[in-house]
């Protein structure tokens, strides 16, 4: 999966903080946010668990998406999250 455009969510726990992200490398960029290189919001909030992600053929694409979801209110977000990770799983192990 590396180097394919990817949008993704993280959250610090089941209902905890959110952040959306969009890279052209997964498994490099979330492994900087779980391994706390990535300075800024991720790192101060805790914000680690891999629960949701897209994968694109276009990193445009990619991009549309996350600006769209970032407009999204918390309850659409949690929602989508919810659809396909009911439990809020760490989806880090699905990646690598």
């Amino acid at each position: 999966m590396a180097f394919q455009p990817t949008v993704y969510l993280l959250a610090s726990k089941k209902n905890g903080t959110l952040y959306i992200g969009v890279t052209s490398d997964p498994i490099k960029r979330i492994w900087q946010h779980k391994n706390k290189v990535a300075d800024g919001f991720t790192q101060e909030y805790d914000v680690h668990r891999l629960v949701y992600y897209e994968l694109f053929d276009d990193i445009e694409e990619a991009i549309l998406r996350e600006k769209r979801l970032k407009k999204w209110n918390r309850a659409w977000k949690i929602k989508l999250i919810e659809k396909s990770n009911p439990e809020w799983e760490d989806l880090w192990g699905r990646i690598i």
